[in-house]
């Protein structure tokens, strides 16, 4: 008799659990999507290659459909929908909303969670292959839309928005790093003059 590859497990999905049978073989984005009815996280190239999928697993971005829904389990899963606040948009989504981070859409729920990822990474001071200083007495690097590029570059958009998003992704560092008390950190003058 061959072993079973099915179980139940629980998954905590924007503060909520859920508990649902799944084949061992399950990745994140089927579960949430075809399990869960959480389709605001989307499929895309399906190898981890697109970023569309993107969601964050205690709070570092994921590309889904690379992660077995078992290996999420007792871990905090954030979705597009769990993102906002009730009717509030996370100053991000509003960013993206704002300075038309988006076109189609198909791209904006990865691009927003790995947004709201990188801009955490780069408040706590963790470098990017665009970071020149990386000597701990550097500090926090700014986050000029060089340092953004790299740190969104596994995220695709097709239809090309990169300068939009950019300018979202720093205008919701900089809110958020004055919300938060935090130094100033991110380079609008950089950002705007690349666009």
């Amino acid at each position: 008799m061959a072993p079973s590859t099915a179980g139940a497990i629980t998954l905590t999905i924007n503060g909520e659990k859920h508990t649902l049978p799944v084949d061992n073989r399950t990745t994140l984005l089927d579960a949430l999507r075809e399990r869960l009815g959480l389709t605001g996280t989307k499929k895309g190239c399906d190898q981890g290659q697109c970023g569309a999928c993107t969601v964050l697993l205690d709070g570092r971005r994921v590309v889904s459909c690379l992660q077995l829904a078992v290996a999420a389990e007792g871990r905090e899963v954030t979705t597009i929908e769990g993102v906002a606040d009730g009717e509030r948009l996370h100053p991000v989504q509003q960013a993206f909303l704002d300075l038309d981070g988006f076109q189609c859409g198909y791209c904006t729920p990865g691009q927003i969670c790995s947004a709201l990822a990188v801009i955490e990474e780069h408040a706590a001071g963790w470098p990017s292959a665009a970071t020149t200083d990386v000597r701990p007495e550097a500090g926090v690097p700014r986050l000029t839309a060089d340092e953004i590029r790299e740190r969104m570059s596994g995220n695709l958009c097709r239809c090309g928005a990169y300068v939009s998003i950019v300018q979202a992704v720093a205008r919701a560092a900089e809110e958020t790093a004055r919300a938060t008390g935090r130094a100033d950190v991110a380079d609008m003058t950089d950002v705007e003059g690349a666009a």
